[in-house]
């Protein structure tokens, strides 16, 4: 099970704490920025393919105006996941929560 599923991120827009934001990239704005653009691209995807996967399923070879209509096993998943927290709203929540790692491979590269 995806974790962006089980997630307390806001399904709205809401006042963050910029500070608990920053304090968590030692108060680098920018690294704050790219980090959760990164993170959200990710978990977008993995949405994504995970719809797909679900919608694949009711798919026909042989589709027409009428079974299109009909198929509202597929509208509810859309919907579904219409209503879910979006992408960066997950990604700022795994910030606060301390859940995301990264890494800075050059700094790594020459240490070494």
């Amino acid at each position: 099970m995806s974790k962006f599923k089980t997630t307390n991120a806001e399904k709205s827009t809401v006042t963050r704490d910029m500070d608990k934001l920053f304090s968590q990239v030692d108060g680098n704005l920018f690294e704050a920025v790219v980090l959760l653009s990164k993170r959200s691209n990710q978990i977008g995807k993995e949405m994504k393919e995970e719809l797909s996967q679900k919608l694949e399923e009711f798919s026909s070879s042989t589709d027409n105006l009428e079974e299109v209509f009909e198929n509202r096993e597929q509208i509810e998943i859309s919907k579904h996941y219409e209503r879910m927290a979006k992408p960066h709203s997950i990604a700022v929540q795994e910030l606060v929560d301390g859940e995301v790692y990264w890494r800075y491979p050059d700094t790594e590269n020459n240490e070494a």
